[in-house]
């Protein structure tokens, strides 16, 4: 009886201690290691139903304070995120980490930076321009329409620090380490932060779990794979992507790249043979077969093998 009213009340405490979204989960933030904390957003796009909310929003815990990356797409996601991470930690948040330019990851900033004007938000140069170039109004509308409104209030709150490859950079008595090796990967706009105590890369969009993601006209599919393929050779201990589970390098980054070396394998196969990206599609699909759960799997496919094709006729691999 005494183990039942446990788990009951462990149950409640567990559910009141977390951020409810009716019909869509549970959300908290989880301890991957001694000082850092991820919250695992839902997989489908921006909604009403999920408040836009989808992406990973990471918290570190320093000394002095606390380091937040990508607070999540509006100030109503962001006001959520803050209170999780209140009840990890009562310290002021001193610096946040913006991975690149799309709005749900960032447009958060704007709850943070109220409650604590102070902290720094560091992101590349390129999101930076971009954000204030008309970015940012063009995300919020994204957020707004998708959400039918849940994101009401949200105003741009930009990065105030630029970044630099393998730039250090130390706050709240933590350092952290900035990857951006290429000029062009899931954006022109994409860091990856590595937080060098706990051997932790947050690696943003660049990687995705169980979850298919867009390649726009910045992006470049080469260039994704070379930064996976760094990613790796780093031999960190934990894999932070974007969107998806975290986890060690093969459970948390080879399976994307390994999609993406099929694609370019089977694009290029079909190049050679002078085939059409829809000619490519059905003899790619069945190579992928294993990614066919990943949510977003039909509505990309074709897209990715297009963008590849492009890309590899431009190379004239």
């Amino acid at each position: 009886m005494k183990k039942i009213i446990f788990l009951i009340i462990f149950s409640f405490s567990t559910l009141i201690n977390a951020w409810i979204i009716e019909n869509v989960g549970t959300f908290k933030f989880e301890k991957i290691s001694p000082k850092v904390w991820i919250m695992h957003g839902p997989k489908a796009e921006p909604n009403q139903q999920n408040q836009g909310f989808m992406n990973n929003p990471g918290l570190v815990v320093g000394a002095t304070g606390l380091v937040v990356i990508d607070p999540g797409s509006s100030y109503l996601v962001g006001k959520r995120v803050l209170a999780e991470i209140e009840k990890i930690s009562k310290k002021p948040i001193k610096a946040i980490f913006n991975t690149h330019i799309h709005g749900d990851h960032w447009l958060g900033n704007q709850a943070l930076i109220e409650k604590y004007p102070a902290a720094k938000i560091y992101a590349h140069p390129n999101m930076i321009f971009q954000a204030k170039d008309g970015g940012a109004a063009s995300w919020i509308k994204i957020m707004q329409d998708l959400t039918k409104g849940a994101a009401a209030g949200t105003i741009a709150t930009y990065p105030t620090d630029s970044t630099s490859h393998l730039q250090i950079i130390s706050v709240a008595g933590e350092q952290f380490k900035i990857h951006n090796p290429t000029k062009k990967s899931h954006t022109d706009t994409d860091i990856m932060i590595e937080h060098i105590g706990s051997k932790t890369l947050f690696l943003g969009d660049n990687d995705f779990v169980n979850r298919q993601g867009r390649f726009d006209n910045s992006a470049n599919m080469h260039g994704n794979i070379q930064v996976l393929q760094y990613a790796l050779a780093l031999k960190l201990s934990n894999y932070v992507p974007g969107h998806g589970a975290s986890g060690d390098a093969k459970s948390a980054v080879q399976p994307f790249l390994s999609y993406l070396l099929t694609v370019q394998t089977e694009v290029k196969k079909g190049y050679e043979n002078d085939l059409a990206d829809y000619e490519i599609k059905p003899l790619a699909a069945k190579k992928l077969s294993a990614y066919r759960h990943w949510h977003g799997f039909q509505e990309q496919l074709g897209r990715h093998i297009s963008k590849m094709l492009l890309e590899v006729e431009a190379l004239d691999l």
